[in-house]
């Protein structure tokens, strides 16, 4: 299974809940350092934390044991029969429990996957317009022409990052991604983020925080396993070079 399979098991893993083999999934990706999975662990972790730890103790009242056996119609004969009667009744409600436990804690991870997506949508949008506000941002243009290649445009602020747009990119196998590498004028290249395709094959990544820009000479993207690369592994997609920016 990829990362993405296991985006939606994060918060099953953390609470104890997911099956055997989808935890020993989790355990192996986390072995092997994969930074997508540790991230969506970590964000688990801290939100059930938070939830969890508001969560006040419930503690059944004493009359429900004679409201349950009343309920049923129930007349015991004798004090060995009321309690294995009760006893029965007890394990029903706890199996019945358990089973409304594992759907809240489902439904509940659920609401807090879609509530952090929103967040990190939100997040990244004002991240993006904030860089393109900016009156020093540059922008370079790529892929113009009548072929079909990838094609966009990059905008690089020196003190706010560098966002690439782009479009006609090529279709990824499953377990890839593509990534975004900064190619200094000397030195090697640095990996600047992953990011997957959108609709009808956009993409739009972006890298915040200072930048160098007088030392870049280019950006490129490769594609990579989903996981990450320290260097690029392939032929760039497309590059873009900076050079008199």
């Amino acid at each position: 299974m990829n990362c993405e399979d296991l985006k939606d098991l994060y918060e099953l893993h953390v609470l104890g809940l997911a099956d055997p083999e989808e935890h020993e999934e989790i355990a192996a990706h986390l072995d092997r350092g994969c930074e997508i999975c540790r991230r969506g662990v970590k964000q688990a972790l801290a939100m059930n934390s938070l939830l969890l730890g508001s969560v006040g103790d419930a503690r059944p009242p004493r009359r429900l044991k004679r409201r349950i056996l009343a309920s049923i119609g129930a007349a015991p004969r004798s004090f060995a029969w009321a309690g294995v009667l009760a006893a029965a009744c007890m394990l029903a409600i706890a199996v019945w429990l358990g089973a409304q436990e594992r759907q809240r804690a489902a439904e509940l991870a659920q609401t807090r996957r879609a509530l952090i997506e929103a967040a990190s949508e939100r997040d990244h949008l004002a991240e993006c317009l904030h860089l393109l506000d900016q009156p020093d941002t540059l922008r370079v243009g790529f892929g113009r022409g009548p072929a079909m290649p990838p094609r966009g445009n990059v905008f690089v602020n020196g003190r706010a990052g560098v966002l690439l747009v782009a479009s006609n990119l090529p279709a990824l196998s499953r377990g890839w991604m593509y990534e975004m590498w900064l190619i200094p004028k000397t030195g090697a290249p640095h990996a600047a983020g992953m990011f997957g395709p959108g609709a009808s094959g956009v993409g739009v990544h972006m890298m915040g925080g200072p930048v160098d820009v007088s030392s870049l000479e280019r950006i490129a993207v490769t594609m990579e396993p989903e996981s990450g690369s320290m260097a690029p592994t392939s032929k760039p997609i497309f590059e873009v070079p900076l050079a008199g920016i």
